[in-house]
């Protein structure tokens, strides 16, 4: 044990987003510690880059938005296949989150009246997103983080979980290293939380930041968690294109839900053609490809993008409703929202399939583990409604941590073997080869995927493109098994991109198998050799590791809807 130390607590909290945050403060309210463990730093978390705001049917602006409302408009916009009860449960507690989280110290808009102030956002029959500027997350990080130090959470950041241990069937224990001082640390804990975030690098072109590597997933799939609806990324219609080194950088919705105009070339307004009535503000999948449409009919932009323009609403309130986005351009591209128009084109933003979960708990088909936030599926099936991602880490990371903790009152101590540990601990050693012959350089390998997902996994997808890319990660799957790098445990980026490339292949080979297994179109899947929805894939599908290692598939129906919920949506669907 001279190798590593222990760390013991009730529950460990694997990323320190807004669902870990939210799931700490639950668990620990409820008597259980908590150990919160993060390959960053506390406050810097993904969670930021969600800047339109907060789905909530609080009522402020339009008064006839209710629960009800929202909840048919998640089922729809996710396209049928959305986990009825997640979507009712969100709906249902998005508002009495958002009040918590004001009464945490959170600083919303307001309206006239002193109220929190809600936009319009795309798929939403009202104004409902409940907002501070462009900078929603990061305020729900700061609020959050507020009471985490504030209480007795303890945080370890700059740790990177290797290995996941069970004893006996259930959870008991993670191997992390810390790359501060390269030291190892079993954590031995009761029950686990994952709230890691999604996968969106490994797509070259992506609005998500450099953590998220589908580490969550990785970790989870390797101990047996069901993976549920890979196939389906969110490709989010307006990512900066220009200049290269931004490419990707998310351009907030909000910017749409404040009067942004969408233009080809020509100096059409484009979204007239494909969707007369809601225009810029249809579902993402529906703007997304048509911002793709244009590009590919050849009315998009020098850099491979169209145009978005707000600069009729007048510098004042541009700079007032999206100072982000302002300086964001200014900064980056040298360029005057408040004057000119901005260059943008879909970029991969969310992940709505992820780790299967129960729609109370969000525990998971592994005794002792638990998920919530954007690793975690159910909640948003074929597409995710805007604003629904901050309402989902609020609602299921309160739930998750106070369903953990009362897991924990009853379920007995373990510990993993101390010679699975000595191995774990081998195994991450070995990538440590200087001067190894034919040795991978993991960076390269990298870049290699998220190419291969980029250029074959895209908005539109086929046969065939699909099956050159399940062809590249079984390439480069072999090829992973000789990665090394120089170097010691100590701050070395090249340990950690080796640590990464076998969770980024994990969740690549999850998307393009089930991508390939979906022989329909619905939401963000989109296949043009099966360009119809099909009743017949209104059915989750399910991804799992078998006894010698492989990735398995199957299929599993989607949970009925009671009669009264069928009402709010479109009946016919289910019959």
């Amino acid at each position: 044990m001279d190798d590593y130390e222990v760390v013991t607590s009730d529950i460990l909290i694997i990323g320190a987003g807004g669902a870990g945050m939210r799931a700490a403060l639950a668990a620990l309210s409820n008597g259980s510690s908590v150990l919160m463990v993060t390959k960053s730093v506390l406050g810097k978390a993904h969670t930021v880059m969600a800047e339109g705001g907060i789905a909530a049917s609080v009522g402020n602006v339009d008064s006839k938005d209710n629960w009800e409302v929202h909840f048919s408009d998640t089922i729809v916009e996710g396209v049928y296949l959305s986990n009825w009860r997640m979507a009712e449960i969100l709906a249902k507690e998005a508002p009495e989150r958002v009040f918590e989280l004001e009464r945490f110290g959170a600083v919303f808009d307001r309206t006239k009246e002193g109220k929190i102030m809600q936009r319009a956002f795309g798929g939403h029959t009202y104004r409902r997103l409940c907002h501070v500027g462009d900078k929603t997350g990061l305020e729900i990080i700061r609020t959050l983080e507020d009471q985490i130090i504030h209480k007795d959470v303890k945080v370890m950041d700059e740790i990177y979980i290797t290995k996941l241990f069970k004893s006996g069937g259930a959870f008991s224990g993670a191997l992390g290293l810390s790359m501060r001082d390269g030291k190892f640390y079993l954590f031995k804990a009761k029950a686990l939380i994952i709230s890691t975030g999604g996968a969106g690098r490994v797509y070259k072109i992506t609005s998500n930041s450099w953590e998220s590597t589908g580490d969550g997933l990785g970790l989870a799939y390797k101990i047996g968690v069901e993976l549920q609806d890979m196939e389906m990324i969110q490709f989010h219609p307006t990512g900066m294109v220009y200049p290269p080194g931004v490419a990707g950088l998310l351009v907030t919705e909000g910017v749409r839900g404040e009067g942004g105009v969408l233009t080809n070339t020509k100096g059409e307004r484009f979204m007239l053609r494909y969707s007369p009535e809601k225009k810029e503000l249809d579902a993402r999948d529906v703007v997304a490809r048509s911002i793709y449409y244009e590009i590919q009919a050849g009315r998009g932009t020098e850099h491979g993008g169209v145009y978005l323009d707000i600069s009729h609403k007048g510098a004042a309130f541009v700079k007032n409703k999206l100072p982000g986005m302002y300086m964001q351009f200014k900064e980056f591209a040298g360029v005057d929202i408040t004057k000119e128009k901005m260059e943008v084109g879909p970029t991969v933003h969310y992940q709505m399939g992820g780790i299967k979960v129960d729609a109370e708990t969000g525990a998971t088909n592994v005794k002792g583990v638990f998920s919530a936030g954007e690793v975690a599926s159910g909640l948003h099936g074929a597409n995710r409604l805007g604003g629904n991602s901050l309402a989902d880490i609020l609602v299921f990371g309160k739930r998750t941590g106070e369903a953990a903790s009362s897991y924990v009152k009853n379920a007995r101590s373990a510990a993993p073997k101390e010679s699975e540990v000595t191995k774990a601990i081998t195994e991450i050693k070995a990538f440590i080869k200087p001067g190894a012959k034919n040795a991978k350089n993991p960076n390269v390998l990298i870049e290699q995927l998220r190419e291969n997902m980029s250029n074959n996994v895209g908005i539109i997808r086929n046969e065939e493109a699909l099956q050159k890319a399940l062809g590249v990660v079984e390439e480069l799957k072999a090829q992973s098994k000789s990665v090394a790098v120089s170097g010691t445990l100590i701050y070395n980026k090249g340990l950690l991109a080796c640590l990464e490339l076998g969770n980024m292949l994990i969740a690549a080979e999850a998307i393009v198998r089930s991508a390939i297994m979906r022989k329909e179109s619905r939401g963000a899947h989109t296949r043009s050799d099966y360009p119809k929805k099909s009743k017949e894939w209104l059915k989750n599908i399910i991804c799992n590791i078998d006894s010698k290692g492989n990735m398995s598939l199957g299929t599993a129906p989607l949970k009925k809807m009671p009669e009264e919920l069928k009402k709010l949506v479109k009946p016919e669907v289910y019959q």
